[in-house]
């Protein structure tokens, strides 16, 4: 990592000192749900070991195209690190290996620094950010449907699952928390054939990226398993996220650290539980420190994907995303590690850097249908919308009572916040 600043050096001790004692706090009260890991989950462990510059099959890695998309401006259609530094910017961490990434200021859209910020490369289950910024409207987290066993056809071998069972009965709340936490592909299915069948939620997850100008991204499955064909690129998966956290619903979801899941419904018994936690490593701990003022996105990981990641994160009122795609280090939990060396950065570095591109609002300059906290609508919606940070531009993220406990445990509050459909529409069409 470069020197930092005395402040910021400070910080990051105290994340330091924060994350390990959520860590062990996390060992008392956040326990891992049993599920076994599957093939769209983060991977379980450290990376493999790979030859340097291989990918995770061991083959070279394939260039960028040495011309690439131009939204969000012309140095981000450029192969290769982007960055502008000014007096007093730090120089970016040396430690850094992913095939692409981007960091950006999630209020303003800026983009402090980008690699191969469009190259097309299989997305994983970061493609659920796109899913669930489609979907999350429609249904209200209250409603309730029977699984029928047509709802879980069509899955990959080895999907990740959280464990919905045919012949029992969810709640939208209890899937998108198994969409999010557990990065189940049981419950997108599930989701999907409420909404029409996979082919019509792909249809409506393509239309939705296009109107974010998300123009790198081809969707051929709504959960993100490999599928020929099928790519994004770390520039429209940071767009999908940016989108996804104007929705209470989503945002909640998403900063969530462990949940009790349904267990099977089983005749003349009492319907059980069980634990689940989000496999967002810098969210929980688990593996690397948790990162302070970390607020989700989303993660994955499939073999042509390698590991993806994308999440937010706030720190002294100023909030950034993040996105990294298939880093080729021989580091265990790369993703994650490179995204916090990034986030640290991207901190101490704002204000002092020249931004290299933006991140475009949605075609027309205003938010989708739906932007009213994604509750499916209702006076509930409304509420939940309407509160305000003090600085009028950000919301306070709603989380679980478990993850409150794990908070209070570590020693240092977490703030979770999103930038407001209203800043997005101050932002002139590129």
């Amino acid at each position: 990592m470069p020197t930092t600043t005395s402040h910021f050096t400070r910080y990051s001790a105290t994340r330091r000192r924060g994350a390990a004692a959520l860590l062990a706090g996390a060992s008392l009260l956040l326990p891992l749900a049993t599920a076994a890991p599957a093939l769209a989950a983060p991977a379980p462990g450290p990376a493999a070991s790979k030859s340097p510059g291989a990918d995770a099959k061991g083959k070279p890695p394939i260039q960028p195209p040495a011309h690439m998309s131009t939204v969000g401006g012309e140095l981000l259609g450029k192969p290769g690190t982007q960055v502008q530094l000014g007096p007093g910017a730090p120089d970016l961490p040396k430690e850094l290996s992913g095939n692409s990434w981007i960091v950006a200021d999630a209020e303003s859209g800026d983009v402090l620094a980008a690699h191969n910020a469009h190259w097309k490369l299989p997305p994983a289950s970061t493609l659920k950010m796109l899913f669930a910024d489609t979907v999350l409207p429609k249904f209200p987290k209250d409603k309730e449907h029977k699984v029928a066993p047509a709802d879980l056809e069509g899955m990959g071998e080895g999907s990740s699952q959280v464990g919905i069972k045919e012949g029992s009965t969810y709640s939208v709340h209890d899937m998108w928390l198994g969409v999010f936490l557990k990065s189940g592909n049981d419950a997108v299915h599930v989701l999907s054939a409420m909404n029409g069948g996979a082919s019509q939620t792909v249809q409506d997850m393509q239309a939705h990226a296009d109107a974010l100008q998300a123009r790198d991204t081809h969707v051929i499955t709504p959960d993100g398993y490999d599928a020929e064909g099928q790519v994004s690129s770390a520039y429209d998966l940071t767009l999908f996220a940016r989108s996804g956290l104007q929705k209470a619903d989503f945002r909640e979801y998403c900063a969530t650290a462990t949940a009790q899941f349904p267990a099977e419904e089983k005749k003349g018994k009492k319907r059980e539980t069980f634990a689940i936690q989000n496999t967002n490593r810098l969210l929980t701990g688990q593996g690397v420190p948790a990162y302070k003022g970390m607020a989700g996105v989303k993660n994955g990981f499939t073999t042509n994907a390698g590991n993806t990641f994308t999440g937010v994160a706030q720190h002294d009122g100023r909030k950034l995303l993040v996105t990294v795609m298939n880093p080729q280090s021989n580091e265990g939990y790369d993703v994650y590690k490179e995204s916090a060396r990034l986030l640290d950065w991207g901190f101490e570095a704002a204000g002092h850097v020249k931004p290299v591109g933006v991140l475009v609002p949605p075609e027309g300059g205003t938010d989708k249908p739906g932007a009213d906290g994604g509750q499916g609508g209702g006076a509930g919606a409304q509420a939940s919308a309407a509160g305000g940070g003090d600085d009028g531009m950000w919301t306070a993220v709603g989380i679980t009572a478990g993850a409150l406990v794990a908070l209070a445990a570590a020693g240092f509050v977490v703030h979770r916040r999103h930038p407001l459909p209203e800043l997005v529409r101050r932002r002139p069409k590129e």
